[in-house]
């Protein structure tokens, strides 16, 4: 089957961004990516952006037909609205709730490209992965979607090591998260309603973290509930977070708060990513008997193409490329805005990328 597009442009070489190029490049696509300063050791076209620049960026884009923002979740709007001006496909991995509550904005004043921010690991996966189960319900009470990018081998009272941005870390714990109560949207605070979880015999805690949900609350809400996404750390975590935060006062000096602990943990590259999705209600339309689904998995560091790349690198990496592969090949829309719940889970494991999850990570 023909492909609708072809040229990609990848913007961001960060640890994920030089990932999803390559996982694009190997998928066929025509890839041109776009860093801070230019790469001569990848197997596709690099070149130099400040992405800053808005004509610069423009220009970059144009005789695309797509664009993966692989940004640091504040940059990514430069992006979308370049993408919106030259009129080609944006994808991005943002947990960011105003930059997507943007990109809906542009999604509505321009329909004829697709808008599809929210692609990697949460959100994105878990909720791809969460709808899939309530699909298998005739009513559902509750949704609970649950992450942990964690180092195998920790070190320390804290458990954890900085994989991912410091910055964008330290706004999960402390930004407020929507959630469905009573099958209604609400805010609560961060890092609250505790509870322990067991995956493959390793003891896991987890509470309450924002952006992880995407849009599930507007398009669950009155249908469940309950719904919401926790991250999963290793047990004391995050009693060491309040006090840091709150005891400490770090909760106003977010940046500072992000320096201390990427120098106090730095990243490892023996990560693990658990993923933890379970679904409860009733299978019967009677709604006699209840049930619960649940889909665990804990993804481990993989070889590609020769080289090793963390857990945490290629499930945010590997699951964006595949939702660029779907539209391309005509399996979701051709325009307008795709939440990331709308996108089957059954198709995404059919393609080239998204089969690594149907393979790997059983556990």
């Amino acid at each position: 089957m023909a492909r609708s597009f072809n040229e990609v442009r990848v913007v961001g070489l960060g640890k994920v961004g030089e990932l999803v190029a390559l996982l694009l490049s190997d998928s066929g696509f025509s890839v041109t990516a776009y860093d801070a300063r230019t790469r001569s050791d990848l197997p596709f076209a690099c070149k130099e952006l400040d992405v800053r620049d808005g004509a610069a960026l423009r220009a970059a884009l144009t005789g695309a037909d797509a664009v993966v923002s692989c940004l640091p979740y504040n940059l990514n709007l430069g992006v979308a609205e370049a993408a919106h001006h030259i009129g080609v496909h944006y994808f991005d991995l943002t947990e960011d709730v105003p930059t997507t509550n943007r990109v809906l904005e542009l999604a509505s004043d321009n329909p004829q490209a697709v808008y599809a921010p929210q692609c990697g690991l949460a959100p994105g996966l878990i909720g791809i992965v969460g709808s899939w189960l309530a699909k298998q319900f005739d009513q559902i009470r509750s949704i609970e979607l649950k992450v942990g990018a964690l180092p195998r081998h920790p070190a320390g009272l804290l458990g954890y090591a900085f994989n991912w941005s410091s910055e964008g870390v330290v706004n999960e714990y402390l930004n407020d998260c929507e959630v469905l109560r009573s099958g209604h949207r609400q805010m609560v605070p961060a890092m609250t309603e505790h509870e322990r979880v067991v995956i493959g015999g390793i003891e896991l805690e987890a509470s309450l973290t924002s952006g992880g949900l995407g849009t599930m609350c507007e398009t669950y809400e009155g249908r469940v509930q309950r719904l919401d996404y926790k991250t999963m750390r290793y047990p004391g975590h995050f009693e060491l977070m309040r006090f840091l935060f709150d005891e400490l006062g770090m909760r106003d000096r977010r940046e500072l708060a992000g320096e201390i602990l990427v120098q106090a943990k730095p990243p490892v590259d023996d990560d693990v990513v658990y993923l933890h999705a379970a679904v409860e209600g009733h299978t019967d339309a009677s709604g006699e008997h209840a049930y619960r689904k649940q889909y665990v998995r804990a993804y481990q560091p993989l070889v590609i193409n020769g080289r090793p790349w963390r857990a945490i690198s290629w499930t945010t990496a590997a699951s964006a490329a595949a939702v660029v592969e779907l539209v391309a090949d005509g399996r979701l829309p051709q325009r307008g805005f795709i939440k990331q719940e709308d996108i089957s889970f059954v198709d995404l494991l059919s393609t080239k990328n998204g089969a690594l999850f149907g393979d790997l990570g059983k556990v």
